[in-house]
């Protein structure tokens, strides 16, 4: 058996892979921008390349996948919101094919994140951790009694549908308001537009309109504002349900630090007042990018906490 796991993370901005050891170390790791193609077959070849990068010619006999959900779990296939292309991909069967003989186990990408926080980042000992991805999406993922929680078809956890307005925005979901509708980068970047923030060189993304922000935009903060109020709003009510100890945010929109997180904490403090859920911090992710890619290497690496059994 190597003395490695092969860990996969697919979104809808980027693919990346990792050699990931028994202690969660990332060994080696490559990415790349998701292809924004309409072929199915054409990502699947471009992740197979990335994979290449990162195994250099050895096959893994342990591969982790966390990808954009919602999907068909645990049979592994996904239909990735914010990838098209992917519609009931089989894409757990795919790298079974490829790869005869591995222990192949695909999962939410939010959830892979909220595992690689509980298992080596700011979940560390927090046995009821809520782990939650703000990025070209929002998700989330629950860790309760020190056990991933799946729910009837894996997709627990999945905070980025609490409706926060229920007036509010369309979402790609099919509801209305819901945080992700609100707080993800995309939406984020498109509100501020939508009221006279014009981005420099003409580069409107989240790490333009952070900057922005810093340098004193009223706009670019009020943005920021917005966004951290809806999550914060939703943070209270998933946390007086379930009684957590942490919650670690992370993604590409928490980068933005304070502008985002105070907003955030605001909310949350506003609007949680039972004196359990006042105990609950709330606390940047700690491993960054390598979050998604430690957690599902987790699924097969530390299995007896974060993947069921039987569910292979």
């Amino acid at each position: 058996m190597n003395d490695w796991a092969l860990a996969i993370d697919v979104g809808g901005t980027k693919l990346a892979a990792a050699r990931v050891r028994g202690d969660g170390g990332v060994m080696v790791r490559a990415q790349r921008p998701t292809p924004g193609t309409v072929d199915a077959d054409e990502l699947w070849a471009a992740l197979l390349s990335l994979v290449a990068d990162v195994t250099g010619g050895e096959d893994p006999d342990r591969i982790g996948v966390g990808c954009g959900g919602p999907m068909r779990w645990p049979d592994g296939n996904v239909s990735p919101l914010n990838i098209p292309a992917w519609r009931d991909f089989p894409l757990r069967q795919r790298l079974r094919e490829r790869h005869p003989g591995a222990i192949v186990r695909v999962h939410n990408d939010a959830i892979a994140m909220a595992v690689g926080e509980h298992w080596r980042g700011a979940g560390r000992g927090s046995s009821n951790f809520l782990g939650v991805v703000v990025s070209t999406g929002v998700g989330g993922g629950l860790v309760i009694g020190d056990r991933v929680v799946n729910g009837r078809s894996g997709n627990a956890g999945h905070v980025g549908h609490v409706v926060v307005e229920p007036s509010g925005p369309a979402c790609a979901c099919g509801g209305v308001g819901c945080v992700e509708a609100v707080a993800r980068g995309p939406a984020v970047v498109a509100w501020a537009q939508q009221r006279g923030w014009s981005p420099p060189a003409g580069d409107a993304s989240g790490v333009t309109l952070a900057e922005s922000a810093r340098d004193g935009d009223p706009v670019a903060v009020a943005a920021f504002a917005h966004a951290g109020e809806a999550i914060g709003l939703a943070l209270a009510s998933v946390v007086a349900a379930l009684d957590l100890d942490a919650v670690a945010v992370g993604g590409g929109l928490a980068n933005a630090g304070e502008l985002l997180f105070g907003p955030l904490q605001a909310a949350f403090d506003r609007h949680a007042r039972l004196d359990f859920s006042r105990g609950c911090r709330i606390v940047p992710a700690q491993l960054g990018r390598d979050a998604g890619l430690v957690g599902a290497a987790a699924f097969v690496l530390a299995a007896d906490h974060y993947w069921p059994a039987g569910a292979d």
